[in-house]
């Protein structure tokens, strides 16, 4: 391995990451991207890379946009900052709020700016806790999400989380928080049972766990449209309508998580409209600014917006807010990307490029490593395996997924490890047809490098 360079000595010595090994990372160091331009991104060697996770499932316009930056440049100037605590205001956060109620997929009343998607999740529990007391229920409080899932990393955002490796040794999650099956039919459906038959047993599954834990207890379950950083996991056609009627019978709130699958990710503005259901609260975030400056949302039915009002009314005040909650400059830079989006027909021109991307994403399905290529619109994921017919995976301490992260990153390709060994791919919404070639054509040799070490190093044997 060579030494790392002078920046990169300063990056380890200085930051914490998250996300890596930090062990490891003292040797390997940082990949160091200096600038970028549309879909590329480039080091300090000047090397370009496709950036093919659209940073984190979130640069949807790609990089160096220049109505995005023109406008954050023109409020800068107008309001540098102003804060919505207090029952003071800015027009930027206002009309960001109409456009999303405007555009929302279900009646949505109010709209709560945050910073993330972890704070956006984090106060969606907040609220259904608060709404639950408003009305009496003070025994109400248990969510249900689900393994694999991904809502942040944050305490209550952490403890909504599926993932092991986000709860190891945080003490999370927290009492309370619940996780039903995974829809994922490759990895956990029994021998033998279709699709359909999956999704009856989740839903089934899902309502007795209610039932057990009292639906008195149970207030709300939450749910990304495609679970992101579980392995791009794509639900059965029918799940989402199967769990929807069993919330309904309980009275259980639904949240979507539209995160990644917000914007067009999907093909649709709103994942929940891809996948067919209908939430009562949204968490919006990443692609709402194109990630051009931190900005998430919580959208809210006038049922919680009801409550807010009569838990305020009794204590005072609304006792929950951040300091950059709907900040000027992001709001502005958001509302500009939501004209972009709608204007130039963004997400229509990358629901028609998705047959491309999903036809190279299953034509991999084929490789040796590969066990399952699965996606939806532009998100994918590879999962890989040692051994196809058994469907076995390999030993984690053999890094198979990172090292082919690495092959890629040689190819001028970046992608991403998630889930074991899955990885991910998720470019800019912007991306043309033949760099969607490209993209793959890169992806196929550093699957096909990958392969050569594996068999190399005999890791595919039991």
């Amino acid at each position: 391995m060579p030494p790392l360079s002078n920046l990169a000595v300063r990056d380890v010595e200085t930051l914490v990451h998250p996300y890596v090994n930090l062990s490891s990372f003292r040797e390997s160091g940082p990949l160091i991207i200096e600038r970028g331009k549309g879909i590329y991104v480039y080091d300090t060697e000047g090397k370009p890379y496709i950036e093919g996770m659209a940073g984190l499932w979130c640069t949807a316009l790609g990089y160096g946009n220049e109505e995005l930056i023109e406008t954050a440049a023109t409020q800068m100037r107008k309001l540098s900052f102003a804060h919505l605590f207090t029952g003071r205001s800015h027009d930027p956060a206002i009309e960001l709020g109409e456009k999303l109620k405007e555009i929302a997929p279900v009646p949505i009343s109010k709209v709560f700016f945050c910073n993330s998607g972890s704070e956006a999740n984090d106060t969606q529990v907040k609220l259904v806790w608060y709404l639950n007391n408003a009305r009496g229920r003070p025994q109400k409080k248990k969510i249900i999400s689900r393994v694999k899932a991904y809502h942040g990393a944050t305490v209550a955002a952490a403890s909504l989380t599926g993932l092991v490796g986000n709860h190891r040794d945080f003490d999370v999650p927290l009492p309370g928080f619940l996780h039903a099956g995974c829809p994922h039919h490759y990895r956990f459906a029994h021998d033998g049972e279709s699709e359909e038959e999956f999704a009856t047993r989740l839903a089934d599954e899902l309502e007795a766990m209610i039932v057990k834990e009292g639906p008195e207890t149970v207030a709300a379950f939450i749910a990304e449209p495609v679970m992101g950083a579980g392995g791009v996991i794509v639900p059965p056609s029918t799940y989402f309508p199967k769990i929807m009627a069993v919330c309904a019978r309980h009275d259980v709130f639904v949240i979507s998580d539209e995160v990644i699958c917000g914007f067009g990710r999907l093909g649709t503005l709103f994942g929940c409209q891809k996948l067919g259901f209908k939430p009562q609260a949204i968490s919006v975030a990443k692609a709402l600014s194109s990630a051009y400056l931190p900005i998430a949302a919580v959208m809210i039915p006038e049922l919680m917006y009801e409550a807010l009002l009569a838990e305020s009314k009794k204590i005072g005040a609304f006792g929950h807010g951040f300091t950059y909650g709907g900040h000027p400059v992001s709001a502005a830079v958001a509302l500009k990307a939501i004209e972009i989006y709608a204007r130039d027909r963004i997400i229509e021109k990358a629901a028609k490029r998705g047959p491309l991307f999903q036809a190279r994403l299953k034509g991999l399905g084929d490789h040796p490593l590969v066990g399952e290529a699965r996606g939806l619109g532009l998100i994918g994921g590879l999962e890989l395996v040692a051994d196809k017919s058994s469907k076995r995976a390999f030993a984690p301490q053999h890094g198979v997924a990172a090292r082919a992260v690495r092959f890629a990153e040689q190819e001028g390709l970046i992608v991403r490890v998630v889930g074991g060994d899955v990885l991910t791919i998720s470019p800019p919404l912007v991306i043309g047809g033949a760099q969607i070639d490209e993209l793959f054509n890169r992806l196929t040799r550093a699957l096909d490098k990958t392969l050569d070490w594996v068999t190399r190093e005999r890791l595919t044997q039991a």
